[in-house]
């Protein structure tokens, strides 16, 4: 059962090398998985629950086409590498992007501990539009390149680590971690009030993002954002639901035919921005 799922899971990121647990297949896996399954909030917009169980995120994102944000992301990408042989720890962090310097956020993000050939490395594929492309290794003050932005971890104190990103000339702080393992019951109390809480950022907006050879693709509202590698953003506004709907499709490859209420929603999303312009 185990052989179907991850051949699933391969099949739908593109993935054909070999099945062993080793650094280069970690890194690989990791570059492909961004740009297979998008990062979207369309079950907590929509009012349909976000269930983090094995077998839901399999019926969601491998069968079902769809993507997820942090939690299912890392916690699909652990079952799939523990399948290999890989030890994998859960980790969470607290979100420092776009956060005031001081304010104290709720561990609200998944990431993941992965050790291979005696070598522990930081994954996480479920970090938005800032997601990273590759694993990195858990050395502090070290820049380590990507497929895209180059990374590094810098240690604020002997407990934590902070992820940062360069970004434009600069280096940007995203989340601030420690390596005490979470369990499911830890994800599943912060995935009901992020995707229940009805100022969740997750409940009132539409966000994806997806990378891609090159570029990474972000989707806020009815705005959509091409940032290329090179510096250079393309910005594109929906103002219908076809638009709206064919750049899920198309952007971020994700199959939405079958999903309640979601023209509705569209339609009232576009209506609010018009509104606040």
């Amino acid at each position: 059962m185990k052989s179907k799922i991850t051949d699933a899971y391969f099949e739908r990121i593109g993935y054909e090398g070999p099945k062993a647990a080793t650094p280069e297949v970690l890194r690989k896996l990791h570059e492909l998985h961004p740009q297979s399954i998008a990062f979207e909030n369309l079950n907590p917009l929509l009012g349909i629950p976000v269930r983090l169980d094995a077998e839901s995120l399999h019926q969601k994102m491998i069968t079902g086409g769809r993507g997820g944000y942090c939690f299912e992301h890392n916690l699909l990408f652990k079952h799939m590498l523990e399948a290999l042989g890989f030890k994998v720890q859960g980790l969470a962090a607290r979100i420092l992007w776009n956060v005031p310097e001081g304010t104290v956020t709720p561990r609200g993000h998944m990431l993941l501990l992965v050790e291979t050939e005696g070598t522990y490395y930081i994954a996480d594929v479920g970090f938005g539009g800032l997601t990273l492309t590759s694993p990195l290794l858990l050395k502090p003050e070290i820049v380590q390149k990507t497929p895209h932005e180059s990374y590094r971890l810098v240690r604020p104190d002997e407990q934590h680590y902070i992820m940062q990103a360069h970004i434009r000339g600069e280096w940007k702080s995203l989340y601030q971690f420690d390596l005490n393992e979470q369990f499911l019951p830890d994800y599943e109390v912060t995935n009901w009030y992020l995707s229940n809480n009805p100022e969740s950022h997750f409940v009132t907006g539409l966000i994806a993002a997806r990378s891609e050879n090159g570029r990474r693709y972000a989707l806020r509202g009815n705005e959509l954002s091409i940032h290329h590698l090179n510096g250079k953003t393309e910005k594109q506004v929906f103002n219908t639901i076809p638009e709206l709907r064919y750049a899920l499709e198309k952007n971020f490859l994700l199959l939405i035919k079958q999903l309640p209420g979601l023209d509705k929603t569209l339609e009232r999303l576009v209506e609010q921005k018009e509104a606040a312009e």
